[in-house]
């Protein structure tokens, strides 16, 4: 299912015209259609029914788009983040502690098998987020 912003983009270029268009013809400004697209932001409900007539579209169709869940994504995205950071400072730990000659080998299989499973995590989470999305 699309979000409403993905939902105006495809309706909008279906119907042949570009965002400074769309803007023009809702009385906002190019950016605004933008950020609808990008679902940074909503249209004004006030303007709703405005949008579907321009789109060629009743309000149920162009409301019945689902609304990302941006404070998940963001959620997922931050963990993403510290796996691939917590898998960088295992890597670079190790090597400098290698050149100082102040880690054994057990510590440094350990040290990166961490950054291993943090790199794996992380490849997982992507991975599942690319199946929900399809």
């Amino acid at each position: 299912m699309k979000s409403i912003g993905e939902t105006i983009a495809s309706l909008r270029k279906k119907n042949g015209m570009t965002q400074n268009e769309l803007a023009e013809k809702m009385n906002v400004t190019d950016k605004a259609v933008s950020k609808w697209e990008r679902d940074i932001s909503c249209p004004d409900i006030n303007t709703i029914s405005k949008l579907a007539d321009i789109l060629n579209v009743s309000v149920e169709e162009l409301l019945s788009a689902k609304q990302k869940d941006y404070s998940n994504s963001k959620r997922k995205d931050l963990i993403n983040l510290i796996f691939k950071a917590i898998a960088l400072a295992m890597g670079i730990a190790v090597l400098v502690l290698n050149i100082l000659n102040k880690i054994d080998l057990k510590s440094s299989i350990i040290m990166l098998a961490i950054g291993m499973i943090c790199i794996s995590i992380h490849i997982l989470n992507k991975k599942e987020d690319t199946e929900a999305d399809n």
